[in-house]
């Protein structure tokens, strides 16, 4: 009952209100799902990649927010770049609002001295929203044999399924001790509204990011045995800012993360403890955002499990380093 109540106050949020401002689905495991983080990421480890994202948002509440992503990149010498294909669904109140996205991009990478590179990507999307009305109204509820009555709602908009093209961009800057980067989303603020006006604008959605990676030494370790990966990374997207505070710990294949996640009009909302596993060319991890705000007890934070394969490729001698930037 309460997964159907959310969906009703999802439809009446979009029916009733005059200006909406959507914002995009959220991951945490950022660079498990790269070219989702910066188009900018894509290609970057020159072989084909492949990336399978799964995130269930606030589980005590049923199938609330529930994300699915797949990914495809790879290095093409005919185009002198890389390539990519992102494709993500995002299914909010048990199916009420369906958010499926399709997106292209190139990443071109420039030298601009010896040690340090430059990627530089452009994204194409197409997203379509779809609102599904198969809902039980209060006024359809009986107090002993529950929804047995018709509604008298009327169901606006008639058309339930809203289209439309995006842009992104973004660009990466990397030598061989650091990365930082920044990505800029819709930059055509589209529209989402489903009655025909220039409502519910999706606005621009700005990223950035950096990080290094921190050899350990001790007794017995070998090189790249051991290392610590500082990050942080900042979204804005309307009104909306959050500030992400990262630590990676690898040992030999197994690494464990946690992130901090700061929405800078509030205090700390969820602590993020990860454990992943890196094993020759596949990538494997789960994370759990711990709520820590007031409402830890009625959402049960958000789980989240990436599956990553780079696959063989003809090995080449390339003038680009390639990124080291963390796994998850």
């Amino acid at each position: 009952m309460i997964r159907r109540i959310i969906g009703v106050w999802l439809v009446l949020f979009f029916g009733t209100i005059s200006l909406l401002k959507a914002q995009d689905p959220e991951f945490s495991q950022f660079y498990a799902n790269p070219l989702y983080l910066n188009p900018a990421l894509t290609g970057t480890p020159k072989c084909p990649r492949a990336n399978l994202n799964y995130r269930n948002q606030w589980p005590a509440l049923g199938k609330t927010y529930v994300t699915y992503s797949a990914s495809y990149d790879q290095y093409v010498r005919m185009l002198e770049g890389s390539i990519g294909v992102l494709l993500y669904q995002d299914v909010q109140g048990d199916g009420a609002i369906n958010t499926t996205n399709i997106s292209g991009m190139y990443s071109y990478t420039f030298q601009v001295n010896r040690n340090f590179f430059l990627n530089a990507a452009f994204q194409a999307s197409y997203i379509q929203k779809k609102l599904n009305w198969n809902f039980i109204f209060p006024d359809m509820i009986h107090p002993l044999y529950g929804p047995i009555y018709p509604t008298s709602e009327v169901l606006v908009p008639t058309d339930n399924t809203k289209g439309h093209f995006d842009f992104s961009t973004g660009i990466i800057g990397y030598n061989r001790e650091y990365f930082f980067g920044i990505a800029v989303h819709h930059l055509t603020q589209p529209t989402e509204s489903f009655r025909g006006i220039d409502d519910a604008v999706l606005p621009r959605k700005f990223t950035l990011h950096f990080g290094t990676n921190i050899p350990l030494k001790g007794t017995g370790l070998k090189k790249g045995d051991l290392s610590l990966s500082p990050n942080l990374l900042f979204q804005q997207q309307q009104d909306f800012q959050q500030m992400n505070w990262g630590l990676y710990l690898n040992r030999k294949g197994i690494v464990l993360g946690t992130w901090f996640r700061q929405n800078l009009t509030f205090h700390y909302d969820s602590f993020i403890m990860l454990i992943g596993y890196v094993q020759d060319k596949m990538k494997f991890a789960y994370s759990y955002d711990l709520t820590t705000s007031q409402l830890r007890n009625q959402t049960l934070g958000a789980h989240e499990v990436s599956f990553s394969m780079i696959f063989p490729c003809k090995q080449r001698k390339n003038k680009f380093r390639t990124i080291s930037c963390p796994s998850f």
